[in-house]
């Protein structure tokens, strides 16, 4: 099985409370689109410093992470951030990953959107099919 990718959009979860408050306008809503590599041996969503910054976050606390090949990391962790693929989304804390070039997807984040990945496509699909489970309306 090769890469999975999926294209993603991370808004500053901050902004979308703001604009269901009136406070600011939905225009104003930090947010930002990128192709993720699915990574089910990552535990949430990675981010890069880069993206931290246009997303507008603020760190709450630093942690050590575990990265392949037993190195360890000094991690930055934000403030919630909203995970938004196709017609599915979570709400979940960013990792920040010193050198980290793309954003990585992981398990949380996916097990509350009901997604898996298909090895035979090579692609994200829902658990489900269409149809997102435990969501109440």
């Amino acid at each position: 099985m090769g890469n999975v990718y999926a294209e993603i959009t991370i808004k500053n979860s901050g902004d979308v409370t703001n604009v269901g408050r009136g406070i600011i306008l939905d225009k104003d809503v930090r947010s930002l689109t990128v192709t993720a590599l699915v990574d089910t041996g990552a535990t949430t969503l990675v981010i890069n410093e880069g993206m931290c910054q246009q997303l507008g976050l603020s760190i709450e606390k630093t942690s050590t992470a575990s990265l392949v090949g037993g190195q360890k990391a000094i991690c930055k962790i934000t403030e919630p951030v909203r995970i938004i693929w196709k017609d599915r989304d979570t709400v979940c804390r960013a990792w920040v990953l010193p050198g980290e070039d793309e954003a990585l997807l992981g398990v949380i984040p996916l097990e509350d959107m009901d997604l898996i990945v298909d090895p035979r496509r090579n692609e994200l699909i829902g658990v489900h099919g269409d149809i997102v489970m435990g969501r109440i309306k």
